[in-house]
């Protein structure tokens, strides 16, 4: 049985955080953005549009790469995010994940930029995880308190990414293909780091310079399937179809949940672990992946004596939290939480949930790293482990734990990061 003592297992717990750090670091964006940015934009004005997470670091590298060829550029990023000026670029910082009027003006001021271009010029538009509520211009008949409203129920009840996409869509001037549209006859160039599974180009960021696949059908059964309340003026831009297609557009996908799984395998597999990659598309409930991942760990230490070497299993996605009680976390650190419950007294395993961004919901750590003692450590502090967890509190219990994963802003975001390695 294990009496509090991290120091037991501190060499693996130390090789589930290198490999996090690792697996982040393989994905930010600079060099991704300068490799598409190597076929030459011909001629005519290049505005820069970068929005998200990652909006900072793209943008920089584009800097670097076009210099003075940018005639102007507008960045949309979240809080702390930025790490500076850049030329002469407006750069803005914003809410997330519920947008406010700052959000609106940072908008504008791209919309801006771009109206008016012929068609000789570029919109060199940088497109990472989180620009679904950075960049956003509400329809017109909508409030952003209307925005506001809509999003928080679809957060609370669980939807995920592609369903809270697929409404954010119809309620905007800026989303669903519409931002494309308002930039021609100027020819938009899009550079993508993925944060949706199987990387949809139509769900990233709500899709804005790209051709909308799902219906206005599609929108009112996720109304239906659960049970939202939304007023008139919504229900009403619901029935309104976005465009379907885009003739100005080049797309490039530069990043994505498969490169930092793959990056996490070939860390461990160099450091010596049979290290399976299960899936890149987890979207499951937080919790009950947290179970499953445990699961797994409790088999492995069952078998282990026929083995001669630590395993280990990864995967990626995102999960989802349906939010039943009063408390403070994000998807990853509930998913460790509950792994933790489970693995509860096993010595040698360590479980990580991570978000690449560096920030797991409303909190500054980026997820957790747990181990066979993280329970006990939660019941010595006198919480119940258990209860936490039905309260969506991770946040508390983990920091009691001493198990939160601060990273800060990583400038990336391309989904999350669980693994559980067993000695």
């Amino acid at each position: 049985m294990l009496k509090n003592g991290q120091s037991k297992h501190m060499n693996i717990r130390s090789v589930a955080a290198s490999v996090a750090k690792y697996a982040i670091d393989q994905v930010l964006p600079e060099q991704a953005v300068k490799e598409a940015l190597s076929d030459p934009i011909d001629g005519g004005e290049i505005v820069l549009v970068a929005i998200g997470k990652a909006a900072w670091r793209m943008a920089h590298a584009a800097y670097e790469s076009l210099g003075a060829r940018i005639s102007q550029g507008c960045v949309i990023t979240k809080d702390g995010h930025s790490m500076g000026p850049l030329g002469t670029m407006a750069i803005f910082e914003a809410a997330h994940p519920v947008p406010e009027l700052r959000n609106l003006d940072a908008a504008k001021r791209a919309v801006s930029m771009v109206k008016g271009l012929t068609s000789k010029d570029t919109v060199l538009f940088l497109i990472s995880g989180g620009g679904s509520a950075l960049f956003e211009l509400p329809a017109d008949g909508v409030s952003l308190e209307d925005i506001a409203g809509m999003t928080s129920q679809l957060l609370a009840c669980g939807a995920n990414i592609v369903e809270i996409n697929t409404l954010r869509k119809r309620v905007s001037l800026v989303k669903g293909g519409r931002f494309a549209q308002t930039c021609a006859p100027a020819r938009v160039r899009s550079i993508v780091l993925s944060d949706v599974l199987g990387d949809r180009l139509d769900s990233i960021a709500s899709g804005p310079a790209y051709p909308d696949s799902c219906t206005c059908e599609d929108a009112l059964a996720i109304v239906r399937k659960y049970g939202l309340e939304l007023p008139r003026n919504i229900m009403e831009k619901l029935s309104i179809e976005t465009p379907k297609k885009l003739d100005n557009v080049v797309t490039r996908i530069t990043g994505s949940g498969f490169v930092l799984c793959e990056a996490a395998q070939r860390f461990l597999t160099e450091k010596g672990f049979d290290a399976t990659l299960l899936t890149t598309t987890l979207d499951c409930e937080a919790s009950e992946g947290g179970s499953f991942f445990a699961a797994l760990a409790r088999e492995a230490v069952r078998t282990r004596r026929n083995r001669v070497s630590p395993v280990a299993f990864i995967a990626g996605g995102e999960t989802v939290v349906k939010i039943k009680g009063k408390g403070k976390g994000g998807r990853c650190q509930e998913m460790a939480l509950a792994a933790a419950i489970g693995i509860q007294e096993l010595e040698g395993v360590a479980f990580a949930a991570v978000g690449s961004d560096g920030t797991d919901g409303p909190t500054d750590a980026a997820g957790g790293v747990v181990d066979g003692g993280t329970a006990e450590r939660i019941l010595d502090y006198g919480l119940n482990p258990v209860a936490i967890l039905n309260d969506n509190d991770a946040y508390h219990a983990l920091k009691a734990a001493g198990d939160l994963f601060i990273t800060g802003p990583t400038g990336t975001n391309v989904n999350d990061l669980f693994f559980a390695l067993i000695e």
